[in-house]
């Protein structure tokens, strides 16, 4: 699975990093929040193999897997949103790509925040790995950050929209489960 000769092995991202640093529009922030959700996950998962929680092993699995499908989902409708924007010539159309491209990111602070939340329940009984699992949480904190900005950016709205209300909410109940 690793492709580094060096003792530890870590795995080569590069080509991710090219993608998120080239000059087109996607991937970008949602994606990058939606990945750095992920690996908070699989830091979840690593956590919960060593403290036998297999419960939570599934459920950090099934979040890093839901995290990753956004990834793609959120560079699919943002790069359909700007060609909406390129267009303006269907107010309908260019307003639904819009919305379509602030759900991805709200479904990204939800994720993440269920990241944080289960990386905060992991800390508190699993002393030897306790490290990860709050590295995991301030992880997914993070992300979650980011996409509630993202979601606010995308809907162009006043903070009196219940999405970006919402994406606030998941974003500060991150960051408290962040807070050990």
């Amino acid at each position: 699975m690793w492709d580094d000769p060096e003792p530890v092995d870590v795995l080569r991202i590069d080509p991710l990093l090219d993608a998120l640093a080239s000059d087109q529009p996607a991937p970008g922030g949602g994606s990058a929040a939606a990945l750095v959700g992920a690996m908070a996950a699989a830091l979840c998962a690593k956590v919960a193999q060593f403290s036998a929680e297999g419960g939570s092993v599934a459920q950090a699995a099934a979040l890093a897997r839901r995290l990753t499908a956004l990834a793609a989902e959120d560079a699919r409708l943002f790069t359909t949103a700007l060609s909406e924007l390129d267009r303006r010539d269907d107010d309908f159309k260019l307003g639904r790509a819009l919305e379509q491209a602030a759900d991805a990111p709200l479904r990204i602070a939800e994720a993440c925040a269920d990241v944080a939340a289960l990386a905060s329940a992991l800390a508190e009984g699993a002393s030897a790995h306790q490290a990860d699992a709050r590295s995991a949480a301030a992880l997914a904190a993070g992300a979650a950050r980011a996409a509630a900005v993202l979601v606010e950016v995308n809907l162009g709205v006043s903070d009196n929209d219940e999405r970006v209300q919402l994406a606030q909410r998941l974003s500060a109940q991150a960051d408290a489960a962040s807070r050990l």
